[in-house]
């Protein structure tokens, strides 16, 4: 049994890995060989190719309909809109301002440890030039004409399309509608695609890091190394660093305690399911145990395991970082701004969405690396795949650390002591 979950939680994981490994050594054993004046003697592992490209192709054709499809079919499906925005309203806050926290300090790490120590020359499209600000936020909501609005370089305008498409099937019915059942439909049939292209995936990834390593050479898998050990790293040392200090705010001095003696099972259940969803069960009992209030755990540990996700928030401003240094690009100023921005909206809007996080990567590569999509995004993907289980023990482990802030909102600041001071009279009265 433990061996079946095992290969259940980290089967597709250990997969890509050991194609992407067997990737990079075939690459490395044979690579691509050039005369003095730069005309190609033998192509090496670069006809491994097409492998990549036919995954690569086939997700391209499928994320839009599946974006499209799901966000529509979530908003216009709800059975109380009115009961869930005031949910939002008492939570969503935390969630964003969490993100934003380990989204800067990320991007502080990734600066002070640059994820790429070499310079590569990419030649798949050119960087486009620089557009004004202005300009990047009409472009970030908006598209000149409804045509272009379904097409894999125009997310962002995508989603807000498929924001305003749900509430309007919301308010000609919602799910009882014909058009609401649709959608749901739809959205279920596009996501057993996906599952069915994902199969293909480790086969994809092979032929992609052997082109890969075959023209680039082997200091690709080096800064690959790099990144991962960063991240990993730095998950625990956020956990270890910024969650007393959210347990202290939520529950003053007592916080802290309560939250360490409790953290231990959420955070490696969720490292060992790669899944916030399958930790709500062990954050509902944390949680109880720990003095939070029913009617908190109740809203915002489901709603956290779909809209909570600061590891996520993190392993998109390590994606951008690393696509900027393979790219030569610099990565300050107002691109550092709008990653981080991107980085918290794509952990908080679009985790709880199917598909979320593939859908995440190609707005990152859109919005940046429009002209480099064939090489930006499967280096993203690889990324999140490989980061997965550190960056959800952040995101499942963190539900319940801020479930302490929101019962400080909703109870007061001595919520806790007022807890502990029931069980008691509770005792007493027995």
């Amino acid at each position: 049994m433990v061996r079946k979950n095992f290969l259940k939680s980290y089967g597709f994981i250990i997969a890509m890995l050991v194609a992407i490994v067997a990737g990079c050594i075939v690459g490395w054993i044979w690579p691509v060989v050039t005369a003095e004046d730069g005309s190609t003697i033998s192509a090496g592992a670069t006809v491994l190719e097409p492998l990549g490209k036919l995954f690569i192709n086939l997700m391209f054709c499928v994320v839009v309909p599946m974006v499209f499809f799901s966000i529509s079919s979530a908003i216009g499906n709800m059975k109380s809109p009115k009961r869930a925005g005031k949910i939002l309203g008492t939570t969503i806050g935390t969630f964003l301002v969490t993100g934003l926290i380990a989204a800067i300090l990320f991007y502080i790490v990734m600066m002070i440890i640059p994820p790429v120590t070499h310079t590569y020359d990419l030649t798949e499209g050119e960087i486009g030039e620089t557009i004004s600000i202005p300009q990047m936020i009409i472009n970030f909501f908006t598209v000149e004409d409804f045509s272009a609005l379904f097409s894999r370089r125009a997310m962002l305008p995508l989603i807000v399309a498929s924001v305003f498409t749900g509430f309007g099937i919301q308010g000609a019915g919602g799910s009882e509608s014909i058009v609401g059942k649709f959608f749901s439909n739809m959205t279920e049939v596009i996501m057993r695609i996906v599952k069915l292209i994902t199969y293909y995936a480790p086969i994809g990834f092979f032929g992609f890091f052997a082109s890969l390593v075959a023209t680039y050479g082997p200091d690709l898998i080096g800064d690959y190394s790099r990144a991962l050990i960063t991240y990993y790293v730095f998950c625990f040392v956020y956990m270890f660093v910024s969650f007393p200090l959210y347990a202290w705010f939520g529950g003053g001095q007592k916080g802290i305690s309560v939250m360490f003696s409790h953290l231990f099972r959420p955070a490696v259940t969720a490292f060992g399911t790669c899944s916030s969803v399958a930790t709500i069960p062990t954050n509902m009992e944390v949680a109880q145990d720990s003095g939070v209030p029913k009617d908190v755990t109740d809203i915002v540990l489901p709603m956290g395991a779909t809209m909570h996700m600061d590891g996520s928030s993190m392993s998109a401003i390590l994606k951008v970082a690393f696509l900027f240094g393979i790219f030569g690009m610099d990565f300050t100023g107002g691109k550092a701004v709008l990653a981080i921005i991107i980085a918290v909206f794509s952990s908080v809007a679009m985790s709880g969405i199917p598909g979320g996080g593939g859908v995440g990567e190609l707005v990152l590569v859109t919005m940046f690396f429009p002209n480099q999509m064939a090489i930006a995004y499967p280096i993203a993907l690889a990324l999140g795949n490989l980061i997965d289980p550190p960056a959800t023990m952040v995101n499942a482990a963190g539900d319940y650390v801020v479930s302490f802030i929101v019962a400080r909102f909703t109870d007061g600041k001595n919520w806790l002591d007022k807890k502990g001071e029931e069980k008691p009279l509770k005792e007493k009265a027995s």
